[in-house]
Parts: structure tokens; C-alpha cells; sequence
């Protein structure tokens, strides 16, 4: 049997079921198999098994109809099952962060142990990975399809550049049909941390309109969505903008929060002035500049946006 068929190919269409393995089955993770039984899928879909570390995590998932698995992406011996398990692999899972391990500052391992795992037996027919747009870097605020090359500006970013290579490096050479997500800021009304009511909070200032950079978004429940079109519909070896038609700078987002939910609009300060009262990583965020082109989002894997730009996706928003 080739590597890459199907295990069920010899039992009737009728019959089959393919196994759909979501690695970091998180929020978005767990949008997924809601977007599936919203389709009316549950049944006569795909069966949703998630990779985890955590024992107290599997109760979660089983509630929300998925079969947890026990395994640790830095623990490649605990990936042994994942060989041949699922047709379709959704990849969810971040790299580690700074010091997380030798040499981790450039590379994501979790992502070649999970590739090892799955060229041990039949491979799957299809993977997405969720990467980023920090893997452009910054670009002085011009609008970039997909075709634009890849500069990270730091360490993150280039984790997720690498995990990139990796994925479709791995596709090329054993066959199977990858789809690289490149994600910007995810938000939603019910996502913890989705919205940026706790930073009006805290009362951090932005940058003033001169220095101001483009941030780009996707609300959590369209970026779900967009994970099951790649996996169905996704070209091989294929990068896509998971994002949205917003064109918005990040003071305006901010103020725009601000005023749906009654709050102070945050104090405008220079760049100068940031770079000596601001956490570094925030500083990461307003150093670079970029507007997303996502035709490929829409005409390739055929989404329609349930939230086109921030002001549907913020509309009811509250302090609350």
C-alpha cells in the first residue's frame, strides 16, 4: 500500500469515516468542532480526536464531542499513536517560547516531532498548520498578498518561518496536500483576552497617528472556519491570509473598543516615548506595519466572512 492511501479505501464510500486529529485543541481548536456540528456534520463528519498534555483538559473535550489523546509535543515518545490515526491533521499547536529548550529561539521542535510521528505509518491526506504574519516582519504599512517574501523581525517570528519550511518541506517530499494558515490578531466577544477591554483597563498608552503602524484581525469563529475549508479545500503546498477586509490603524481599534464599551480612549505618545515606557513585547507588536490582501481566503477555499471587518465582529461589546 502506498504511504499516502487511504487505510479505508477498501470499505464502501458509504461506510467510511474519516478521523480528523486537531493538535492544540484549544479556543480556536474547539471553534472547529463547532463549526463542523453547525454544518451538520457531527454525524456523518469527520470523528475529532485532539492531542493533550493535560489529563485534567480530556473532561473538556470530551463534553464538547472530541476523544482526547494522551501525548506531549516535547515528548516525541508520547506522539507514537498519531502515526496512520487521522486523515486530516489540523495543526494548532505553538512553538515554544524563548528558552523553552536547546535552540528554540530559532526552531519549533513540536512541530518535527509531530511530523516524525506522522511519517511513521500512513500519512495523512491533508494538514494545515496555523502559522502567523509576524513571519513578514515588518512592511512599512504596504498591502502584501501571499506571494510577498518572508523577513521576521524576531525570534517568534522566525520560529514560525521555520515551522513553515518544515510543514511544506514535509509535503512536498512524502505527497500529502499542506495548507500553511498565516493567522494576524485573533479576537471574539467570548475569547478570553479577544477583545482589548483589559488593556483600556490598565490605561496604556498608544502611538501617536505619525508612528502609528496597520494591525491586521480575524474574528476566532471566521478563522475556525477557515480551518475547515484548508483542510477540505485547500490547495497543496499553499499559503493563505486567514484574515480579514479590516484596513485600520491600531490607535483607531483601540479607540473603537473604547467607545463601544464606554471607556477612556487611551493617551497618544511618540515612539520615543514608547520605547522607554512600554513592555518589550507590546513594542514588538507597534514596530511593524502591514495591510493583508485575503483574496485567496475567499476565492480558493470559497469563506465567507461572518465578521468582515472589527466593527461587525466589536459590535456589542461592553466593559463587562
Amino acid at each position: 500500500m502506498p504511504s499516502n492511501q487511504n487505510p479505508l479505501g477498501a470499505l464502501p464510500a458509504r461506510f467510511r469515516r474519516q478521523r480528523l486529529l486537531i493538535v492544540g485543541c484549544g479556543d480556536v481548536g474547539l471553534r472547529v468542532v463547532r463549526a463542523l456540528q453547525a454544518g451538520g456534520t457531527s454525524r456523518h463528519g469527520p470523528r475529532v480526536l485532539a492531542l493533550t498534555s493535560s489529563s485534567d483538559r480530556a473532561p473538556l473535550l470530551r463534553a464538547a464531542g472530541v476523544q482526547p489523546l494522551a501525548g506531549d509535543l516535547d515528548q516525541p515518545a508520547t506522539l507514537a499513536r498519531l502515526a496512520g490515526l487521522a486523515q486530516r491533521v489540523l495543526h494548532l499547536a505553538p512553538p515554544p517560547t524563548e528558552g523553552a529548550g536547546p535552540q528554540a529561539w530559532w526552531r519549533d521542535p513540536r512541530t518535527e516531532h509531530l511530523l516524525q510521528a506522522l511519517a511513521r505509518r500512513t500519512l495523512p491526506q491533508a494538514l494545515v498548520y496555523a502559522s502567523t504574519t509576524g513571519v513578514y516582519g515588518d512592511c512599512g504599512g504596504a498591502w502584501i498578498d501571499e506571494t510577498r517574501g518572508i523577513a521576521p523581525g524576531n525570534a517568534r517570528g522566525q520560529r514560525r518561518a521555520n515551522a513553515e519550511r518544515a510543514v511544506r518541506g514535509w509535503a512536498l517530499h512524502s505527497g500529502v496536500r499542506a495548507t500553511v494558515l498565516r493567522v494576524p490578531g485573533i479576537y471574539a466577544l467570548d475569547r478570553e483576552g479577544g477583545t482589548p477591554v483589559a488593556r483600556l483597563r490598565k490605561g496604556l498608552p498608544l502611538l501617536q497617528a505619525n508612528d502609528d503602524v496597520y494591525t491586521n484581525h480575524i474574528q476566532a469563529d471566521d478563522l475556525a472556519r477557515a480551518c475547515v475549508a484548508a483542510l477540505w479545500r485547500g490547495k497543496p503546498q499553499r499559503v493563505v491570509h486567514a484574515s480579514d477586509d479590516t484596513e485600520m490603524y491600531m490607535a483607531d481599534y483601540v479607540d473603537l473598543a473604547a467607545d463601544l464599551c464606554g471607556l477612556p480612549r487611551p493617551p497618544r505618545i511618540s515612539r520615543t516615548e514608547a520605547q522607554g515606557s512600554l513592555p518589550v513585547s507590546l513594542l514588538s507588536f507597534m514596530g511593524e506595519s502591514r495591510r493583508l490582501r485575503n483574496r485567496r481566503l475567499k476565492t480558493e477555499l470559497r469563506v465567507q466572512l461572518h465578521y468582515p471587518t472589527v466593527v461587525q465582529g466589536l459590535a456589542g461589546l461592553t466593559a463587562d
